[in-house]
């Protein structure tokens, strides 16, 4: 594991601004959590990919695959009632922040006992009591809500953070711009976690963003931006934990550009043929789950034996939650009309 670039202040040659609040080193627990967390969103994944194949579960899917060290990272760093934003690619944020598999499981399949009562599906998982209060399949759309949560902090005083999670391409649209003014402005306790993986859909960063950085951009709002290594484990960590310490102490927010790879295509389906055979096999050697596992082994900070145990324990976890979400019912005709409107209630 690499600790990346020291934590300087003022903007580099980049036009990156750095942190200036320097945190301490994960301990051993800290990562085997980040391990643990980043192995049940891989394992998760690649049985959700299996199960919609063997058509048994019929939803739109759209893979986090080799996205997993960023969400995993930022999942440990959080507390458990602070809150996260994600979009439909965000099966790597809900995991990290604690959705229940089985609720997961049974919304992606459309059944009643899902976290939406299996209304919402894979492109819209909500789980308050875990803090991932929206999952938007709106491009970007989650940025401005993460500012009403951040403002409703401030207005209630109790001390919680919102991270807004959202892609490369989402960099692009009014809603970024508008919001990090406004976060900046209000110095909301908002963290934008931009995860980098080098293409919008279908269009390559290069292709699609004329700065060379996205973290380069909070310059033109007051607020400190980095960019960071987000398939290092420790890099990933520290700079979450940095931008959370300043937001919970009322400094405001940050920008993270978390620079990962997406090794499967835009969405379910798609062969991906528009990336560079070159630049997937040199992603794909560099996988960042089994990077993290090999080092966690060689730096003596786990046994086999122990890894091992965990990706077991996740593997048996995983097939409960499908056998409960399969033999979960449909939701019934009558809960079109339920959960739409408030209804009227007597004073």
């Amino acid at each position: 594991m690499q600790t990346g670039q020291s934590i300087a202040e003022g903007p580099t040659s980049s036009g990156v601004s750095h942190y200036t609040t320097a945190v301490g080193e994960p301990d051993r627990a800290t990562l085997v959590d980040i391990f643990t967390r980043a192995t049940l969103i891989r394992l998760c994944g690649n049985r959700f990919a299996s199960v919609i194949r063997s058509g048994r579960i019929a939803a739109p899917y759209y893979s986090p695959r080799g996205q997993e060290i960023v969400s995993a990272a930022m999942g440990v760093a959080l507390n458990s009632d602070d809150y996260m934003i994600t979009i439909y690619r965000g099966l790597h944020d809900h995991l990290a922040k604690g959705v229940p598999l089985r609720e997961l499981w049974a919304e992606y399949a459309g059944r009643a006992t899902g976290s939406c009562k299996g209304k919402g599906g894979p492109m819209h998982i909500t789980h308050p009591a875990s803090g991932v209060v929206v999952t938007t399949g709106i491009v970007g759309s989650g940025i401005p809500i993460a500012n009403g949560l951040g403002w409703a902090s401030l207005v209630r005083e109790d001390g919680k953070v919102t991270v807004t999670s959202f892609g490369d391409g989402a960099s692009n649209i009014g809603a970024f711009h508008e919001g990090l003014n406004l976060a900046s402005l209000w110095k909301l306790p908002v963290i934008f976690l931009c995860q980098n993986n080098r293409y919008a859909e279908h269009t390559s960063y290069e292709l699609g963003t004329a700065s060379p950085t996205i973290a380069g951009r909070s310059t033109s709002y007051s607020m400190p931006g980095v960019r960071v290594n987000g398939n290092d484990p420790v890099e990933m960590w520290k700079a979450c934990r940095v931008a959370i310490d300043r937001a919970r102490a009322g400094e405001g927010p940050t920008l993270i550009e978390a620079m990962t790879f997406r090794f499967d295509g835009h969405v379910f389906g798609d062969s991906g043929d528009y990336i560079p055979k070159e630049e997937y096999a040199e992603a794909l050697a560099n996988d960042p789950v089994p990077a993290f596992r090999k080092s966690l082994l060689e730096g003596g900070l786990a046994a086999e034996e122990e890894l091992a145990a965990i990706e077991a324990d996740i593997e048996a976890r995983i097939t409960d939650a499908v056998e409960f979400a399969l033999a979960s019912p449909y939701p019934e005709d009558s809960e079109l009309r339920l959960d739409v409107l408030l209804e009227e209630v007597e004073p």
